[in-house]
C-alpha cells in the first residue's frame, strides 16, 4: 500500500476564521491523506518550517482576511529561500476572482474559492502530487 500524501493546511496572519481550513482538513483526511493543521496566526516562516519538518508534499493556505496577495507572496518567497520548490502550494477562502490569476502567476498551483466542490480537492492534489513525484 502506498504511503499517504502528507499535506499541511495553514492559516497565515491575523485571520481567525478556521472553519473552512478544518473542513478541508477533514475532507483530505477522510480521502486518505495525512493532514497536519497549523492552527491559527502562523507566519510564513512558521508555515514553511512546519512543511519541512513534517516532510509534506503540499501546503494549503486558507485566507479570509483580504491579505491573500501579501501572505501568499511571503510564503512563496520563504519556500524559495528554503529550497523546497517541490512542495505544491494551493489555497482557498474568500479571494476575489480578479486576484486568482495574480496568485497563479506568483506560483500558487490552484485556488479553491467558496462554492468549489470538496471532492475536487483530493482528486486535484493526488493528480498534482503524482506528477511532481514522477
Amino acid at each position: 500500500m502506498p504511503k499517504p500524501i502528507r499535506v499541511l493546511i495553514a492559516k497565515v496572519g491575523l485571520d481567525g476564521h478556521d472553519r473552512g481550513a478544518k473542513i478541508v482538513s477533514r475532507t483530505l483526511r477522510d480521502a486518505g491523506f495525512e493532514v497536519i493543521y497549523s492552527g491559527l496566526h502562523q507566519t510564513p516562516r512558521q508555515i514553511v518550517r512546519t512543511a519541512i519538518q513534517e516532510d509534506v508534499s503540499a501546503i494549503g493556505i486558507s485566507i479570509l482576511s483580504g491579505s491573500h496577495l501579501e501572505h501568499f507572496q511571503k510564503v512563496i518567497n520563504e519556500i524559495r529561500e528554503q529550497g523546497i520548490e517541490r512542495v505544491l502550494i494551493f489555497g482557498g477562502g474568500v479571494i476575489p476572482v480578479k486576484d486568482v490569476e495574480t496568485l497563479l502567476d506568483m506560483g500558487v498551483q490552484r485556488i479553491f474559492t467558496p462554492g468549489s466542490s470538496l471532492d475536487e480537492i483530493p482528486i486535484w492534489l493526488r493528480e498534482k502530487v503524482s506528477k511532481v513525484d514522477n
